[in-house]
């Protein structure tokens, strides 16, 4: 009796430890999710707020909640936006988790946001040159003229380093998209030859593309060399590609198997997106100069490796004509 007792107590005891890093694991998720949501409604503080919540509660988590509070006080849409606090998350993550997934995009970030500030600080030196000329110009009514072209070209190289500002914090912008994991969308447009990456319909990175031998309308039947049209899914991938690797497209479709069969052919099928091939990584984007796939999409080995790291499996996938 007390075995039979002390042997149920241990399977109690280890289905409490399993439930218990259970509902931890999940507990975590459900707070990054949270920061998450209050970040996508725009109550940035609130999501600050929620990350240092999760740094003092989760410490393996903490390399994560740095590079999200870094993107957070630099993001464009933050009225409150603090490049220097942004820097300091990032440079503090950096140090402190060497082997941080995060580490590399990190470094991008502290050099944009360091652009950003000299460039806010020559404005600013600028502007105060601006106010002393005009100052001069009320009080030396002879010289109006020389300093009023003077002040116009400052004036003009003043909005031009507004607009690499801005071209800046849309690149600041589309890190902070693409690291979120949003990615929702492939559309590929056969006839431009291009591949987009939407989330919640903003355009995140497009790219060159390559397509079977015989682009011309959908693919009907195995061998043809056409690229199909239509709306599929990515729904595998191979790490191990012959083609560097590649994202498998559910093709055909129910519609593909229909033509199919009233034509009495195989639709075919492994349609990929994918890299060039292995051993001639090195024609790079001159691959895009020809259509050499047997029906396939392809990119360079470089923009493969992007995509596939952006884009998660059943990511709805547009193929137009």
């Amino acid at each position: 009796m007390f075995k039979q007792r002390k042997s149920a107590g241990r399977r109690n005891y280890f289905a409490f430890i399993i439930i218990s890093v259970f509902i931890f694991g999940c507990t975590a998720a459900s707070e990054l999710k949270e920061a998450d949501d209050f970040f996508n409604r725009g109550n940035y503080a609130a999501s600050l707020n929620k990350y240092e919540q999760i740094s003092r509660e989760y410490p393996s988590e903490a390399d994560r909640v740095l590079f999200e509070m870094g993107l957070i006080y630099a993001y464009p849409g933050n009225e409150r936006r603090d490049y220097r606090k942004s820097l300091e998350c990032f440079e503090k993550l950096i140090k402190e988790h060497p082997q941080s997934v995060y580490r590399h995009d990190s470094g991008i970030m502290i050099s944009q946001i360091n652009n950003i500030m000299i460039k806010q600080e020559r404005i600013v030196a600028q502007q105060k040159h601006i106010e002393a000329l005009e100052s001069e110009v009320k009080s030396k009514g002879g010289e109006i003229l020389a300093q009023r072209k003077h002040i116009d070209a400052l004036e003009r190289e003043v909005r031009d380093k507004g607009n690499e500002i801005l071209a800046l914090q849309k690149k600041i912008e589309q890190v902070s998209a693409i690291q979120s994991g949003r990615t929702d969308k492939i559309l590929i447009e056969k006839n431009e030859r291009r591949l987009t990456l939407f989330s919640k319909g903003k355009i995140l990175k497009t790219y060159k593309i390559a397509l079977g031998g015989n682009p011309v309308g959908p693919k009907e039947r195995a061998g043809d060399n056409k690229t199909p049209e239509g709306f599929y899914v990515i729904d595998s991938r191979n790490r191990d590609s012959r083609y560097h690797l590649s994202l498998h497209i559910s093709y055909p479709n129910e519609k593909d198997r229909k033509r199919a069969r009233q034509l009495g052919v195989n639709p075919g099928g492994d349609i990929m997106i994918h890299g060039i091939k292995n051993g001639y990584s090195w024609i790079g984007e001159a691959h895009t100069k020809s259509d050499w796939t047997q029906g396939c999409i392809a990119v360079t080995d470089e923009e493969i490796e992007e995509i596939e790291r952006l884009v998660p499996n059943n990511t709805i996938v547009e193929i137009r004509p």
